[in-house]
C-alpha cells in the first residue's frame, strides 16, 4: 500500500471525520442501561459477539460489495446494495444512523472534490445514501485497496464500541485500549469472513440487538442517539 492511499486511508477512517460516527453507540448504550453490559468483560463479549454476528455477517459484506461495485462503475449493484442495506435497518434509529452519517460523507466527498462528475452524480442521485455506500465511493475514488479499507472500517467501529465503553462503563483509558488491542485478531477473522460470505449467506438476523434499539428510541436518559 502506497503512503499517499494509506494517508487517504488514515484519514477517512479517522473518528474525526465529522460524519457525527461519535453520537452512535449501535445498541451499546441500551445494553448498558440492561444491565446486559456492566463490566469489562461483559463489554469485551458484546462487542466481540456483535461483531462476529452482526457486522461480520451482514454491514461489513454489504460494504465490501459496495466497495467492489464502485471501483468497476457498476452503478447498479451501488444502487441495489444501497436499497438494502437501508432497507435491513430494523428499528428507526438504525435507519437514521445510517442516512445521516451517508448524507455527511456524501457532502464531504462532494466538497472535497475527491470523486469524478459520473461517480459524484451516482452518488448524489439516491435520494438516501447509507453510510456503506458513501464509504465505498470515498474508497474507490481515493484509490484505496478494498482490504485495507474494510480492516479499517471495522476498526474503526471497534474503536467507537470501546469509546462508548470507557465513558459509559465506566472503563479506564488505559482499559479501553487494552480491550481494542485484544480485538485485533476478530477484526482480522470478521473482515476475512466479510470478503467470502456468498449472498445466500448473509444475514442480517440479530432479533435481541433490534429489540434493545427499539428501547433505546424510549430509553430516558441517554447519551447517544442510537
Amino acid at each position: 500500500m502506497d503512503a499517499t492511499a494509506l494517508l487517504h486511508l488514515l484519514q477517512f477512517a479517522s473518528p474525526a471525520l465529522p460524519i457525527g460516527a461519535y453520537s452512535y453507540s449501535q445498541g451499546l448504550e441500551a445494553a448498558l442501561e440492561s444491565g446486559d453490559v456492566h463490566n469489562a468483560d461483559s463489554a469485551r463479549a458484546w462487542i466481540v459477539r456483535h461483531l462476529h454476528e452482526v457486522v461480520a455477517q451482514w454491514e461489513a459484506p454489504v460494504a465490501w460489495r459496495l466497495m467492489q461495485a464502485w471501483s468497476r462503475r457498476d452503478w447498479c449493484a451501488v444502487s441495489d446494495w444501497n436499497e438494502k442495506f437501508i432497507a435491513s435497518r430494523d428499528s428507526s434509529e438504525f435507519r437514521a444512523e445510517t442516512i445521516q452519517m451517508g448524507y455527511s460523507l456524501a457532502q464531504l466527498v462532494a466538497e472535497l472534490g475527491i470523486a469524478d462528475a459520473d461517480t459524484l452524480d451516482h452518488l448524489q442521485s439516491h435520494n438516501e445514501v447509507a453510510l456503506p455506500t458513501a464509504f465505498g465511493c470515498a474508497v474507490a475514488a481515493l484509490a484505496i485497496a478494498p482490504d485495507a479499507a474494510l480492516l479499517a472500517m471495522l476498526f474503526a467501529w471497534a474503536e467507537n464500541q470501546v469509546l462508548v465503553c470507557v465513558k459509559s462503563v465506566p472503563l479506564g483509558q488505559v482499559a479501553g485500549q487494552r480491550m481494542l488491542l485484544s480485538l485485533r485478531a476478530d477484526i482480522e477473522t470478521a473482515a476475512c469472513a466479510a470478503q467470502n460470505v456468498a449472498d445466500d449467506d448473509m444475514c442480517n438476523w440479530a432479533p435481541g440487538l433490534s429489540l434493545l434499539s427499539m428501547r433505546h428510541e424510549v430509553q430516558y436518559s441517554r447519551l447517544y442517539r442510537s
